[in-house]
């Protein structure tokens, strides 16, 4: 497909204007050339109007038996006085009786009025009388005026044009003056906004948008850095570990025992990290846009059943008690749920008063979403971190406490799976209840 070359939206604005500034005046121009045209064929059309009566008189004489001479001397003095009219009155035969000296000149242009009558002596028969009106005069002044109309056409849609050009470059100065604060941002200058304080009002929002994408970037910019910086810690530690362990076995000879040993706990680090890695690959195809697959599921409690087995050991140990509370159905991919509801679970299990009840809640809040929620009691989220609970790496503890299980990923990973069943996440915290939840499209339509 060949690519659309750009334009510039002054020379369009510039040759839209100049192409209706000739349009307007080229109307206006003709609507004047055709009234005055109009206003001299009625003037003319009346000049032979006037003289027809006085024609008849003349040619009624004929009839009262005046002679050819005489008749000839009073057609000479109709004409007197009036330089652009001819006269040519003819016999019955056709013979010319009358010619006037103007009418032998034969002017290129004419308008004409016929004059016919009978029983004429003089003629002896039916006399005919032709006016004419020379319009050489008139038609030149049309043509002057056709003249003077198209050069005034031109030179107002030229006017026009350079005035027009001159307005839309004043007009899109802001436009340049926004291009020239965009050039200047940067990947280290993402906190600068655009100032739209003398900006038209037109552009008021689309610079509100802007900048308002201007701070998403930035809080997206920082939070690539920091996850930057956290996957390096969380990498760090176990590497160093590594590092420090082999180094140790390298230095002096070692029991099978001993060896047996540093390669264990080699083993775990590089479980660690393996699981790091499965973590933020997961979260990668997440982010690039990986849908869940659904599969119709009768029993959204039976089918997570095995997550609560799986964590039995764990919740037995922090002398926590769990139900299930409702159930749904709809379309899921289970083993993403299976994996959300771990997440979610192994979070609470983590935070729980001793002794106290975890509620995993299924509700259909309404039709075509299904909401799946883990409660539990204990100490109070604070708000400001309760917006951040699902960000990569984030821990609320500043002790970082639990970091040798918690890899800082479960509840981000559960905001992937929400996102991939084209859902969203829920985190509320208030007199030391905790719930933490997705709320999820239950159709087969979302993967669509």
């Amino acid at each position: 497909m060949k690519p659309v070359s750009a334009r510039s939206l002054g020379g369009r604005l510039s040759w839209w204007l100049a192409l209706q500034t000739f349009v307007g005046l080229g109307t206006v121009s003709l609507a004047v050339y055709l009234v005055t045209a109009s206003d001299l064929a009625a003037r003319q059309t009346d000049q032979l109007t006037q003289k027809l009566p006085t024609l008849r008189h003349l040619l009624e004489e004929v009839g009262r038996g005046a002679d050819l001479p005489l008749l000839s001397h009073k057609f000479n003095e109709f004409i007197v006085g009036h330089p652009y009219l001819s006269l040519v009155v003819r016999k019955p035969d056709g013979s010319i009786a009358y010619r006037s000296d103007f009418a032998s000149a034969k002017p290129q242009r004419t308008r004409s009025a016929e004059l016919v009558l009978s029983a004429t002596t003089a003629l002896n028969g039916n006399a005919t009388a032709l006016l004419s009106l020379d319009t050489q005069a008139d038609d030149q002044l049309l043509e002057h005026l056709a003249a003077t109309l198209l050069v005034a056409v031109l030179l107002g849609t030229l006017s026009v044009s350079l005035g027009g050009f001159i307005l839309v470059r004043f007009g899109l100065a802001p436009l340049r003056s926004l291009a020239e604060q965009t050039r200047k941002l940067a990947a280290n200058t993402l906190t600068q906004r655009l100032d739209g304080s003398a900006q038209p009002l037109e552009l008021q929002e689309l610079i509100e948008q802007f900048n308002a994408l201007l701070g998403r970037l930035n809080r997206a910019y920082e939070q690539m850095e920091g996850f930057n910086a956290d996957v390096a810690h969380e990498l760090c530690t176990p590497l160093t570990t590594l590092i420090s362990s082999t180094e140790l076995a390298l230095r002096k000879a070692r029991r099978i025992e001993e060896l047996r040993d540093g390669l264990g706990s080699n083993l775990e680090e590089l479980q660690r990290i393996a699981e790091i890695v499965n973590d933020m690959l997961f979260l990668s195809q997440a982010d690039r846009g990986a849908y869940a697959r659904r599969e119709l599921t009768e029993s959204l409690a039976a089918a997570v059943g095995p997550v609560l087995e799986y964590h039995d050991a764990a919740i037995d140990e922090a002398g926590l008690r769990v139900e299930r509370v409702g159930d749904v159905q709809g379309h899921f991919d289970i083993p993403l749920i299976r994996r959300a509801l771990s997440n979610m679970l192994a979070n609470a299990t983590r935070h729980a008063d001793r002794g106290s009840l975890v509620r995993i809640e299924l509700t259909k809040p309404r039709e075509g979403m299904v909401r799946l929620c883990v409660v539990n009691e204990g100490d109070t989220i604070s708000p400001q971190h309760v917006p951040r609970l699902f960000d990569r790496f984030y821990r609320g503890d500043p002790a970082r406490s639990h970091g040798e299980r918690n890899r800082g990923l479960g509840l981000a990973i559960v905001a992937a799976i929400a996102r991939m069943h084209g859902g969203s996440v829920i985190a509320h915290s208030v007199d030391r209840v905790t719930r933490v939840g997705i709320e999820i499209v239950a159709t087969d339509r979302a993967a669509q």
